[in-house]
């Protein structure tokens, strides 16, 4: 019986993440989209500092974004994960230098940074045999086993890796003047969540592999 998980018969018929999976989402991708709204309806004016100007505002309203999503983990799932963690300390440690330094390059920066310390957390615990996203998560997936933790791990830091090296390079682009900050932000928003959508369910099959419980009819008819 040591595949029997703890937490008593509750958690095989309904895994707990599943009953939360919008508020997760709303958690981890709703202050990116404060700050997208904000920076679009604020820097539609004229004149050189417009721009930054919708950047400074966007930021603050992230800033506050993140706190709330923090607040809202605590209450609501009685947690805030050490992803959510590291996100909330860099959004509002790069924002206040944002707001400081009137420059929207730090908040470039930013994911760069989130996405390189993801990868090496990630992929410094494969190395060492140990399932990092599991820890980083504090989310369980009913039934996977370690080894599909750590294969999990070591594909969602080869994904971080490749992120942070795009957004290096986009970085770089801005700085060429090559690239617009919005562009940036309208990848950052859109192509890179849809991205990381797309990526969580091409890891449905090593989750099935590895023994991710799927709810049967029957506890589907009786939750019914």
């Amino acid at each position: 019986m040591s595949d029997v998980l703890p937490g008593g018969p509750e958690a095989a018929p309904a895994p707990p993440p599943a009953k939360h999976g919008w508020l997760n989402f709303a958690i981890d991708f709703g202050p990116l989209l404060v700050f997208f709204l904000t920076y679009k309806f604020s820097s539609g004016g004229t004149g050189a500092f417009a721009a930054t100007t919708g950047a400074i505002k966007g930021t603050v309203a992230f800033m506050v974004a993140i706190v709330i999503a923090m607040a809202v983990s605590k209450w609501k799932l009685g947690k805030i994960s050490p992803m959510l963690w590291m996100s909330g300390v860099l959004v509002i440690g790069f924002g206040a230098l944002t707001i400081w330094f009137h420059d929207e390059r730090f908040i470039v920066m930013k994911p760069t940074i989130i996405y390189a310390a993801f990868a090496a957390l990630l992929l410094g615990g494969y190395w060492f045999g140990k399932p990092m996203l599991k820890y980083l998560l504090q989310s369980a997936l009913d039934g996977v086993t370690e080894q599909g933790w750590l294969l999990l791990s070591r594909n969602w830091g080869l994904f971080f890796a490749a992120l942070g090296i795009a957004n290096h390079v986009m970085y770089e682009l801005i700085e060429a003047k090559r690239m617009s900050f919005d562009l940036w932000l309208t990848i950052k928003v859109w192509g890179v969540t849809a991205l990381s959508f797309l990526f969580t369910l091409s890891q449905l099959p090593v989750m099935l592999k590895y023994g991710l419980a799927v709810p049967d009819e029957t506890a589907l008819d009786k939750q019914a």
